[in-house]
C-alpha cells in the first residue's frame, strides 16, 4: 500500500479546473518529483493534499486513512508537512523560533531537542544564525530555514514547493544535496520543481503535469531520457 495516493482529484478555483483527474502516488522512502511548467497545476496539487484546498471530486488517502476531506491542522497532526513556495517565514522572529514554530504540535522536548540538532547537521548555517532575525537571511539561508522548520514536524511525508527557486546556482546544488540527505534519514519527500533537471536526477520517480492533466510518469531516469520531457523541460 502507497504512504500516499491521490486517486483521480478534480481542484478549481472558482470556475476554473486547475487540476484534472490527477493519481500520484508516494511510497515509504521515496523521492518523487511532480515537474510542469508555470501554472501546471504543482502547487495547486499540493494544497490540495495539505487541506488547504478540497477537490471537487476524487480521493486521497495518507497511511490507509481517507483525507480528502480532512483540515490543514489536522493533516500536520497525521504527518504530513510542507516547506511552502516562497518560503513563508516568520520574518521578525529569529531563526531558532522559526524552527520552534515547526515543532508546536509536538509534546516531548528531549525528541524535539534531538531534532533541533538533526537539523542543525543538515543545515549548519541555520546554527550559525540561529539568533539572527529570519527575514535579515540571505535567499539560500530562508529556503533551509524554511526546510528545517517543516522538519521538525517529525514529517511521515515532506511536500517541499519550488525549493530551488531563486537561488545562485552553487545554493541549487547543495539544497537539493540536502533533500537527499532527508530522505536518506528515513523521510520520504514529494518534490514540486521547476528544475526539471535536478529534481529527476534525485527523484526515484516523476509525474510529469501539463494544464491540470499528468500527462507522463515514469523513474527519474526515464523522464530525464524521455524525449518529451528534454523537448519541453530540459532545453534539449
Amino acid at each position: 500500500m502507497a504512504l500516499l495516493e491521490v486517486s483521480g482529484i478534480d481542484v478549481f478555483y472558482g470556475r476554473v479546473q486547475a487540476v484534472r483527474g490527477a493519481s500520484l502516488t508516494v511510497d515509504a522512502g521515496e523521492v518523487v518529483a511532480l515537474i510542469g511548467s508555470n501554472g501546471a497545476g504543482k502547487t495547486t496539487t499540493l494544497r490540495t493534499i495539505s487541506g488547504l484546498l478540497h477537490p471537487a471530486g476524487g480521493k486521497i488517502t495518507f497511511n490507509g486513512k481517507d483525507i480528502t476531506r480532512t483540515e490543514p491542522q489536522n493533516i500536520v497532526h497525521l504527518g504530513i508537512c510542507q516547506s511552502p513556495e516562497g518560503r513563508r517565514l516568520f520574518a521578525r522572529m529569529s531563526v531558532l523560533d522559526n524552527l520552534r514554530m515547526g515543532a508546536y504540535t509536538r509534546k516531548n522536548a528531549v525528541e524535539i531537542k534531538r531534532d533541533m540538532e538533526r537539523v542543525f547537521e543538515l543545515f549548519p548555517r541555520l546554527k550559525e544564525r540561529s539568533n539572527q532575525i529570519a527575514g535579515t537571511l540571505s535567499g539560500g539561508e530562508q529556503q533551509m530555514c524554511a526546510m528545517g522548520r517543516a522538519l521538525m514536524a517529525k514529517p511521515k511525508l515532506l511536500m517541499l514547493d519550488e525549493p530551488s527557486l531563486g537561488l545562485a546556482p552553487i545554493l541549487v546544488e547543495t539544497i537539493f544535496n540536502i533533500v537527499r540527505e532527508i530522505n536518506a534519514q528515513g523521510t520520504p519527500v514529494l518534490l514540486v520543481e521547476q528544475n526539471a533537471h535536478k529534481a529527476l536526477e534525485v527523484a526515484h520517480r516523476g509525474y510529469v503535469l501539463e494544464t491540470g492533466v499528468i500527462v507522463q510518469t515514469g523513474t527519474g531516469k526515464e523522464l530525464l531520457e524521455s524525449e518529451e520531457v528534454q523537448r519541453a523541460y530540459l532545453g534539449m
